[in-house]
């Protein structure tokens, strides 16, 4: 669900963002205190006070909420305790108890609520929130934060509304169906979570003005057919002109420019997620 505003000022005339009933009604927004951490503002500068990334900047204060990516603690069962939302990324997290006291957050699932019971490791239940290796999952599941490598923690499938999908298991590797239709291998040794992630509706925002792209880092950016043709290679040029082939200022391919290393072996991946 979405949430729509009446137009009394020109800002929310166009504004929708998401509704966020997944997230847990407190009396107090403050998250954990012992999982933060402070996040130090660089405005995408590097060690020397370069840009190495434009158009970022500023925006409003946020704290780091460490994220429990490998769920070890395996057959403990754990409680979720609250659903909150996380600044730092597009999908909720979720603040879960084990009973032996323990905390952390945790990938919030699709449908999570306080109350809820979880466990990690081969004998969890085949339930929305559990993590198991994907050797004991059922093929045709949907699952996310699955790992590239045993005992490093989720790596892939993290961002709001994600999910593959397990399609087969063969010779000690699953293939999985991607979200970006990409097919690849990975290890059965390596873990999942079973379920679509939280905040599926992110992508139906409207934004409804420039001063909330500010609030979250983001500063204007001209585009670069009309920029001067000092400032890039699409620069310039008597009357209006189309760009032809995008590129960034200092002339590499921005769409559809492949960035992987030679180096790195593709044999796990299957089908290329460009080949309808």
């Amino acid at each position: 669900m979405v949430k729509k505003y009446n137009p009394v000022t020109p800002g929310r005339r166009q504004l929708v963002l998401p509704s966020n009933d997944e997230l847990t009604k407190k009396t107090t927004n403050k998250p954990l205190k012992s999982l933060l951490l402070k996040k130090k503002r660089t405005s995408a500068r590097n060690n020397q006070g370069h840009i190495t990334s434009r158009a970022r900047g500023g925006g409003h204060k946020r704290h780091y909420r460490l994220i429990d990516f490998k769920r070890e603690k395996e057959d403990i069962p754990a409680k979720i305790v609250a659903v909150e939302y996380d600044p730092n990324r597009s999908t909720h997290i979720a603040l879960i108890s084990y009973v032996d006291g323990e905390k952390s957050y945790i990938l919030a699932s699709k449908g999570m609520k306080a109350g809820d019971q979880l466990m990690s490791g081969p004998n969890a239940p085949i339930r929305d929130g559990n993590t198991l290796p994907i050797i004991n999952l059922p093929l045709g599941s949907t699952i996310h934060n699955i790992e590239l490598y045993p005992g490093r923690g989720g790596q892939l499938v993290r961002t709001a509304g994600g999910s593959a999908q397990l399609m087969a298991r063969s010779g000690g590797y699953a293939t999985l169906k991607m979200p970006s239709g990409e097919m690849r291998m990975v290890r059965e040794t390596c873990r999942a979570t079973l379920g679509e992630l939280s905040n599926a509706e992110l992508n139906l925002t409207v934004i409804g003005k420039a001063g909330r792209n500010r609030w979250l880092g983001k500063r204007p950016l001209t585009r670069g057919t009309a920029t001067n043709p000092v400032d890039g290679c699409q620069g310039g040029g008597e009357g209006k002109k189309k760009g032809y082939w995008p590129r960034s200022p200092w002339g590499t391919p921005s769409k559809g420019y492949k960035t992987r290393s030679r180096g790195k072996s593709t044999k796990f991946i299957v089908k290329d997620r460009r080949k309808k």
